[in-house]
């Protein structure tokens, strides 16, 4: 018997029992739909994690915090002679280094002020590595100064008080200083505690430009980049590195804190593209350098939601299972009932193995329709799942989601995951009755006495 009339066979026998063959694929699509949707719970939230994980960081960017010494001498934070290798590593963009300020500073302009972090940092590099001006220009001379985006937006007046913040958080614009400050003078001062008093000293800072507004709201920058002959400026004036203050009341000296003096408080390497950042990291760990890239964190969130999305898979597949002892069922009830089909078959010369494969033909037959319209189903309820839940959500607590959640996804990889393991389970189900389809006996079969 040739393979399309098995088929054809196959398909009349199924149109002889639609209701009994249309409740089994019904439980074979629920069971298929069960698996995928849950499973599509695991893939979505992974998807939102690393969504969310990729925009709050660079993907080429790796932290280095310091280098331990071989054979255990002792950590060390990143200084000057470790930039040159940085560089030379293969597909290294640029390395970006900073030095902070070890002092809240406060920056003041007429009756205005604001306190916020200064740092030092190598401009060349910060531009390889994407850093843009909003407005003004790059820094000349040691008194000249770039301010954060949203440093303008945070510069208010000295009195206030309570009534400076709106309901949102931000300033409100009656207390902003009311000019441009590029161009403006503003005064940082610093202080120190010498011979149990404390003196201060104020130096004059030309604003000379803005950086490029944070592409992200929630980002907040209000740092303010200070040259680096400034910043010894200010050491020689506190006799500490970075400005260190130190305690009037203690007996701390600044032994120990000479080799702040050459270290940076935070070093990034930047990689030309993030098929390089593995290359680079493994580079640095081979070096004992520590570091850090959201690369080792997508590591560590995809292991997680992997070994998730394999236990909901398994869950799922006893859905499947469940509706395999309906497929059972039916393919038994059919070798019952085409007992005197089988019984000429084989009185014609029909091979057992044909006969076989008609049955498990059957078998499979169910178990992919059921996949199919299971898969057609489960893509609906994903779509209701994402549209539906965020508006459940902000009815019963009163507003939106914080994050943009994707609560169900269903990537290609997961019906054909669910078609293979439906294919495996129909044809087990099926095994057995095919296997007595050939054990029947011709002349019982005639009789109708199966």
């Amino acid at each position: 018997m040739r393979l399309k009339d098995q088929f054809r066979f196959v398909r009349q026998n199924m149109k002889k029992n639609k209701t009994r063959v249309f409740m089994t694929i019904l439980a074979t699509a629920m069971g298929c739909a069960f698996l995928i949707v849950l499973a599509s719970v695991g893939f979505g939230l992974q998807k939102s994690v690393v969504k969310e994980i990729t925009e709050r960081r660079v993907m080429t960017e790796i932290d280095v915090h310091g280098r331990e010494g071989k054979d255990n001498t002792g950590f060390r934070q990143i200084t000057d002679k470790d930039i040159p290798f940085f560089e030379k590593i293969n597909n290294v963009k640029a390395v970006t280094r900073r030095k902070e300020l070890q002092q809240q500073t406060q920056f003041t302009i007429g009756n205005y002020q604001e306190d916020t972090q200064a740092f030092v940092t190598n401009f060349p590099e910060e531009i390889k590595a994407g850093f843009e001006l909003s407005d003004g220009r790059l820094p000349r001379t040691k008194n000249e100064i770039v301010i954060g985006y949203n440093f303008p937006l945070n510069l208010a007046a000295k009195d206030a008080g309570e009534d400076l913040f709106d309901n949102n958080g931000q300033v409100k614009k009656k207390y902003l200083y009311p000019d441009q400050v590029i161009g403006k003078t503003i005064e940082v001062t610093i202080r120190q505690n010498k011979d149990g008093q404390q003196v201060e000293k104020v130096f004059p800072l030309k604003v000379v430009g803005i950086s490029q507004k944070p592409k992200k709201d929630w980002v907040q920058d209000r740092n303010v980049f200070i040259s680096d002959e400034l910043l010894r400026d200010i050491e020689n004036f506190t006799g500490t590195p970075r400005g260190i203050l130190l305690d009037p009341n203690s007996q701390e000296s600044t032994q120990g804190l000479e080799e702040m003096y050459e270290s940076y408080n935070e070093v990034k390497v930047y990689a030309k593209n993030m098929e390089s950042v593995q290359g680079i990291v493994d580079a640095l760990q081979k070096e004992n350098y520590a570091t850090y890239s959201v690369v080792n964190e997508l590591k560590e969130v995809n292991m997680v939601f992997m070994i998730a999305k394999a236990g909901l898979i398994f869950i799922g597949t006893i859905a499947i299972l469940i509706a395999s002892i309906g497929i059972y069922n039916t393919m038994t009830m059919a070798v019952t009932e085409r007992a005197p089909d089988i019984g000429i078959m084989k009185a014609i010369g029909a091979n057992p193995k044909t006969i076989k494969r008609i049955f498990l033909l059957e078998s499979s037959y169910i178990g992919l329709i059921g996949a199919i319209f299971g898969t057609v189903v489960s893509y609906g309820i994903s779509y209701g799942v994402n549209l539906l839940i965020p508006f459940i959500i902000k009815q019963a607590f009163g507003k939106d989601t914080m994050l943009n959640v994707i609560f169900s996804d269903i990537p290609p990889i997961l019906p054909v995951i669910c078609f293979i393991i439906c294919f495996l389970v129909t044809i087990i189900s099926g095994f057995r009755p095919a296997q007595r389809a050939t054990q029947v006996d011709v002349l019982k079969a005639m009789r109708r006495e199966v």
